[in-house]
């Protein structure tokens, strides 16, 4: 029942590494089931994405994000008409290749390797994670996923320009990516605005009050279930109001979405990937709505004074450790010295933080560093 747009496994470019077909799974199920069994995913457990557990065990990590992307997707995917097995493993592979930390993590990581005249960039590293850092199977390295997860990973959030990323010449630079991989960046926004919110509140670091005055979406919808709830408890409020926030933006991106596919005269996939600009996206009128509810996390929680100790922290750890392993690369796995030997030692250390959860960094951190003073 696919659209006309859509992508479908039978026209996939394929494989690095070509392979005999499943006896039960196309093509687009294997990478996901790929994705689920690597190493990487497993570690998104133990990554911070805005609250470090000692506020709760209770908040969302990188994993339990994850698992939220993929499920607004699926929906969104199956309204649309879109390959839904495509859309979940993008869905699942789409934070693959962040660092430990969250978002503070990934400014200090790429802080410290533009003073080598470098960046890090997490769709990159990502990508570099399928090619080669996972080793599973005897008879090529990394996860040997299909042209268009790969195309995905790299074109899901942002067009890279073609002149300034000759590597990534393969992935058809030029051409937008299908509504499948476009999808992505939009729901994983929804997924980390109302997550963040829920668990911004639940750390009592934003009030009930302030979302009200500061998010007029949300105040629309307390004041609505005020009027059909009010005897029920602030929390169960607070809960039934985000509801509504949630399905707001789900249900505009469902419905502006087809609307510019209609309006846009879409009918293949080719019709996609040649037009002027991405199809994906909110009306007008959610999409204020999503820039309200960002500027007030911003401006409220991201940038808090209550989360500063923990982005400290990550320009602290991240940064040492880093100029640590650079004065003494004989301290890095046989592994990473070895690819010392054929890379630029700057990316070699960066690769091999990058893979860290929290704890893991920390423990590197204190056999290195803090034994040492």
């Amino acid at each position: 029942m696919l659209a006309d747009y859509a992508v479908r496994v039978e026209g996939s470019r394929g494989r690095r590494f070509p392979e005999l077909a499943h006896a039960y799974r196309n093509d687009f199920q294997r990478d996901r089931d790929r994705v689920i069994h690597a190493r990487a995913f497993r570690r998104l457990e133990a990554k911070t994405q805005v609250f470090t557990r000692r506020y709760s065990d209770h908040f969302r990590n990188r994993l339990t994000h994850t698992i939220e992307v993929a499920q607004i997707s699926r929906t969104i995917a199956a309204q649309l008409g879109l390959n839904v097995d495509l859309v979940e493993a993008l869905a699942l592979i789409h934070d693959l290749g962040h660092p430990p930390f969250g978002h503070a993590g990934e400014i200090s990581l790429d802080a410290v390797m533009r003073q080598h005249g470098s960046t890090f960039d997490h769709n990159l590293h990502a990508l570099r994670i399928v090619e080669d850092f996972e080793i599973r199977y005897a008879a090529f390295r990394g996860l040997n996923l299909t042209f268009e997860v790969r195309e995905g990973i790299i074109k899901h959030s942002r067009d890279y320009p073609p002149d300034q990323f000759p590597e990534l010449a393969e992935y058809l630079l030029e051409q937008r990516p299908p509504i499948e991989a476009q999808l992505i960046d939009l729901t994983d926004e929804i997924a980390y605005d109302t997550a963040d919110l829920d668990d911004g509140y639940e750390a009592r670091l934003i009030s009930l009050k302030d979302i009200r005055a500061g998010v007029p979406v949300f105040e629309r919808f307390c004041a609505e279930v005020e009027k059909l709830y009010p005897h029920a408890i602030e929390k169960l409020k607070f809960n039934e109001a985000l509801k509504r926030v949630f399905d707001r933006l789900v249900s505009d991106l469902i419905c502006n979405t087809r609307c510019q596919i209609e309006k846009s005269g879409i009918r293949t996939l080719e019709d996609v990937r040649s037009h002027s600009k991405r199809l994906a996206g909110f009306g007008s009128c959610a999409d204020a709505e999503r820039r309200e509810l960002k500027q007030f996390l911003y401006k409220n929680l991201y940038f808090s004074s209550a989360l500063e100790p923990e982005k400290e922290d990550a320009e602290r750890v991240i940064g040492e450790l880093f100029a640590f392993w650079m004065d003494n690369p004989e301290s890095l796995p046989q592994s990473y010295q070895e690819k010392a030997a054929q890379e630029p030692l700057p990316r070699v250390v960066c690769d091999y933080i990058a893979g860290m959860t929290d704890t893991y960094i920390y423990e590197q951190y204190d056999k290195y560093l803090v034994e040492k003073r």
